[in-house]
């Protein structure tokens, strides 16, 4: 049965950084083909997608307030996917999820979050002083 794991949340002061993993366990499953997204969820607002890696490794990115500061990477060796979080704001404070979806037949990075299948089970990710 597949998994993902997220790691490395936690609290940090304004302008501080974070790198968050999202390994997936599970025979058979690769990240490297499959489209990864990273989604973020505020108090009080609806999930949003930040980014998604696809298999050749180029990105798309959904959030403009993070460009320039957030940086999605894949290990294909790892089988894991890391979003690194640089110059963090009060902001970006909420609960971060990866998820994934197999390439196949209609699927694609998207900003939805109905188009993935699998989902890690979230990081709270607190950027306070």
């Amino acid at each position: 049965q597949l998994q993902l794991v997220e790691s490395g949340g936690g609290l940090v002061q304004p302008g501080g950084s974070l790198e968050l993993s999202c390994a997936a366990s599970g025979s058979g499953f690769a990240l490297s083909n499959s489209y990864v997204a990273w989604f973020r969820q505020a108090p009080g607002k609806e999930r949003e997608a930040i980014s998604c890696i696809r298999p050749s490794l180029t990105i798309v990115h959904y959030e403009d307030s993070v460009q320039g500061r957030f940086t999605t990477s894949r290990s294909t060796d790892k089988n894991t996917v890391y979003l690194r979080m640089d110059r963090l704001e009060p902001g970006d404070t909420g609960v971060y999820y990866c998820a994934a979806v197999r390439v196949g037949v209609g699927t694609r990075c998207a900003r939805v979050a109905d188009d993935y299948y699998y989902w890690g089970q979230g990081t709270q990710d607190t950027v306070s002083s």
